[in-house]
């Protein structure tokens, strides 16, 4: 298990990690999840040994790491650009460090072509890395990781050069290997559906400060603060409640809407609409034709989630 206890970062007069506590288990995927400059690359290099934190402890199976130099830590990371070597085939890539550690040429090569047929790339072995696409790259680039024998995998958006197909696979592929090696991985994004389809805990960084963490389910059933339910990607947030689009549905026992926006994609009309209680609202609707401006949506109030600094209340 990866534990990070009371981690705490200044560059200058600018807080990047402030008190910062959670664990992320062995087998999973634990999501660092915030917009760019919330401290979440930061915290990575932290626990790589590349930027050493001013207070706190990163520790992994209880043993405490801030003295250890970042090649003795054990923990190999991969990166959005694949930071491959292009004189280097496909096999040599992977099996570089092997070959870092004095691993003999051949043995090197047996073991990389074991891994690289688990990322279903053996067949490309001896193609130059330059030929291959990104999906293939950063397969590569996944093997090599996993050849490093890393106590901790750390991914910094390595899926985000991606188009949207290949990054589903490649995502799948990671996770499970993830699972087969039992590794604790720590990935760092600013996608929140990435974060909830990939992660068994999600830790939102906002500035710096850890704002919430949990389970997916936990942090969409109950975010703490307008800001957690924003960088979830939820819709229908303001500063004092977050109505769940599940919570509400156009019929005819709910209140005239004004219609602000209609468009259509393959799960069903996308509605906003202006609420005579609850304000602006996002919601979908399943029928086959569009909803037309005086529309009618009924929202379930006791669904709505209220901030603690909120008076919790419910409108009409």
């Amino acid at each position: 298990m990866l534990e990070l206890r009371q981690i705490c970062k200044r560059f200058g007069s600018r807080i990047v990690a402030e008190n910062i506590s959670f664990t992320a288990a062995a087998g999973e995927i634990t999501a660092v999840l915030g917009a760019s400059g919330s401290g979440k690359s930061t915290l990575l290099n932290m626990v790589a040994g590349l930027v050493l934190p001013d207070s706190g402890e990163v520790c992994l199976n209880g043993a405490v790491l801030n003295g250890i130099a970042p090649e003795n830590r054990r923990v190999a990371m991969m990166f959005q650009d694949f930071a491959l070597l292009p004189h280097l085939d496909v096999r040599d890539n992977a099996a570089l460090p092997l070959r870092l550690r004095g691993m003999g040429k051949h043995e090197a090569r047996r073991r990389a072509e074991a891994v690289l047929a688990e990322v279903g790339l053996v067949d490309l072995a001896r193609r130059q890395v330059q030929s291959l696409s990104g999906g293939e790259q950063q397969r590569t680039a996944l093997a090599r990781a996993l050849l490093a024998e890393p106590a901790v995998l750390l991914l910094d958006e390595p899926f985000s050069a991606l188009d949207s197909a290949l990054r589903q696979r490649i995502r799948s592929q990671t996770a499970q290997l993830v699972r087969r090696y039992d590794l604790p991985a720590l990935l760092v994004t600013h996608d929140p559906e990435e974060a909830c389809l990939l992660a068994g805990k999600i830790a939102v960084l906002d500035g710096g400060r850890l704002l919430q963490c949990g389970t997916p389910e936990q942090l969409l059933a109950r975010p703490q603060s307008a800001q957690v339910a924003r960088l979830l990607g939820c819709a229908n947030v303001n500063e004092r409640f977050y109505i769940p689009q599940q919570a509400m549905a156009l019929h005819e026992d709910g209140e005239v809407c004004e219609l602000l926006s209609c468009y259509r994609d393959a799960d069903g009309w996308r509605v906003r609409v202006k609420h005579p209680h609850w304000g602006e609202l996002a919601c979908l609707h399943t029928g086959e034709t569009a909803p037309a401006d005086g529309c009618r949506v009924r929202v379930q109030a006791e669904r709505a989630v209220w901030f603690a600094a909120a008076e919790c209340q419910h409108l009409p």
